[in-house]
């Protein structure tokens, strides 16, 4: 790659607007306590509101009138399919950690018998479900299919476990979804300054995510025990799969019933259909 390339005017505004926004926010989180101190709160949130609103207009701007679409193109006609199967892994954890916010995802019928042992379990978790379609009608021997709302609104998290979630998977995972999002999709693009563009969202999750928890561990806006943070990482999976959580197995194992499996799966799905839909340039 040249570097008539590297710095051309897309690539200028498709990394100079993302660069603008890990700038400000480093430096005036950073510089926060002082500035606060020396200007007052409402001044500091005044110019932090009005920088960020600068730079995010800047990312949009150089985004729609200067890098979409912009020249060298990386390939022309299919993506490559390495290039789909790198998506479709960013975009596969990406809307797979987002999918974990929701309430988890049930299958809304079940079939259940007299001797079910879990049978009070099911009316109760169905009781919102209640509310909308009303109670399940009545089954002859004290058995059959009983509906149940689609969504388990009482899926609670563990408490007794310090390290739970989506936090094995990053100490930042909204941050890092979004990243990932951006990222599974800048392979699917030709134009090299879009898929920078596309791209620096996991740059803002990589450089973000390490500020905040350098601030923390030093007390600035937050707490980040020596504990929690040998047990968890920034990068997603790093912690998970270095050890640093137990045997990676018994980890694995964990995670698997602490996840809600179901909204997983549709994001899995969601992420493989969206490869197949846009892996291919319009001609």
């Amino acid at each position: 790659m040249s570097a008539a390339t590297i710095l051309s005017k897309p690539m200028r505004w498709a990394a100079g607007g993302w660069a603008f926004f890990i700038a400000e926010n480093f430096i005036l989180s950073e510089n926060r306590t002082y500035l606060i101190e020396n200007f007052g709160d409402d001044a500091y949130h005044y110019a932090y509101g009005t920088l960020s609103t600068a730079a995010m207009s800047s990312v949009f701007y150089g985004y729609f009138r200067k890098v979409k679409d912009a020249p060298p193109l990386l390939f022309k006609g299919p993506v490559p399919l390495g290039a789909k199967v790198a998506s479709f892994m960013c975009l596969s954890l990406g809307l797979g950690m987002a999918s974990q916010i929701p309430p988890k995802i049930q299958i809304p019928v079940e079939f259940v018998t007299s001797n079910s042992a879990d049978e009070n379990n099911t009316i109760a978790t169905s009781a919102a479900a209640e509310a909308v379609v009303g109670p399940a009608p009545p089954t002859e021997g004290g058995g059959g299919w009983k509906v149940r709302c689609p969504f388990d609104f009482t899926d609670n998290k563990d408490t007794n476990s310090s390290v739970h979630g989506l936090e094995r998977i990053s100490r930042h995972p909204g941050l890092w979804s979004f990243g990932l999002l951006g990222l599974g999709s800048a392979f699917l693009v030709p134009s090299l300054p879009q898929r920078v563009w596309l791209a620096m969202p996991t740059m803002v999750a990589l450089i973000g995510g390490a500020h905040t928890d350098s601030r923390f561990r030093r007390g600035m806006g937050g707490e980040l025990s020596e504990e929690y943070d040998k047990v968890t990482s920034n990068v997603p999976l790093l912690a998970m799969l270095s050890g640093a959580q137990g045997k990676v197995i018994d980890v694995l194992n964990d995670f698997s019933s602490e996840i809600k499996p179901l909204n997983a799966a549709v994001a899995v799905g969601t992420a493989g259909l969206w490869v197949m839909s846009k892996g291919r340039v319009r001609r």
